[in-house]
């Protein structure tokens, strides 16, 4: 399991997960319906 996380851990797809995480993050912040579309589920 280590060698595969190793691998998948690099710097560049650090950063790629960093930066999706972030947009995410923005979407939710700054979207005004937000509660409607992350509750709907439930």
């Amino acid at each position: 399991m280590r060698p595969i996380l190793a691998r998948l851990l690099t710097r560049e797809n650090v950063f790629a997960i960093a930066f999706c995480v972030a947009l995410i993050l923005l979407v939710i912040v700054t979207a005004e319906s937000a509660p409607q579309w992350i509750y709907q589920n439930f």
